[in-house]
Order: C-alpha cells, then sequence, then structure tokens
C-alpha cells in the first residue's frame, strides 16, 4: 500500500481536546479508545489496512501505533464510520 488514510487513536479520544488531536465531537468521541477496537472495525468493515507501530508525534509514549487505510473515500467519512462504531462498541459492554 503506497498511500492510505493515515488515522490514530487520539483522533477518537473524547478526553483531549481538538487542539490535542481529537477530530471527532465531544458526543462521538469515547473514553481512551484502544487500537484493538479500531483494528476490530476496520476488519467488520472490510477495510484493508495496515497497523503500524508509528505513534502520534503529540503521544510519542504511549506507542498505540496508526491505521494507515486504504480509503478511497473522504477521511472525515472514515472517521466518522470508526466513531460510530467505537461507540456502538462501548454500548454493547
Amino acid at each position: 500500500m503506497d498511500k492510505g488514510v493515515i488515522l490514530y487513536p487520539c483522533y477518537f479520544d473524547r478526553e483531549l481536546m481538538r487542539s490535542e488531536g481529537r477530530r471527532v465531537s465531544l458526543d462521538t468521541g469515547v473514553s481512551n479508545p484502544e487500537p484493538g477496537d479500531i483494528e476490530r472495525i476496520l476488519k467488520a468493515n472490510k477495510i484493508p489496512y495496515i497497523r503500524e507501530p508509528k505513534p502520534h508525534p503529540a503521544y510519542w509514549w504511549k506507542n498505540q501505533g496508526r491505521f494507515v487505510v486504504d480509503y478511497t473515500g473522504p477521511k472525515r467519512e472514515l472517521v466518522a464510520l470508526i466513531s460510530t462504531g467505537l461507540k456502538n462498541r462501548g454500548k454493547q459492554n
């Protein structure tokens, strides 16, 4: 995969401010999103991806890695899809 959409778990963390890396609204974000949950959502939607060990530059110590996703639509659409999946997963637990 040459290029792809880069996603970091911090994009979905409602504990962060927008200026700290959050990409979703507080209503659609979750506390401490787990990379494994994001991975399960991508697999369930049959979206090809590669998980890389590269952390978000602002959160290098968390070692959560990032996802390079082969997605042709807009990034905000992919972020919304994953955010919805994370929110629904939280309701199941």
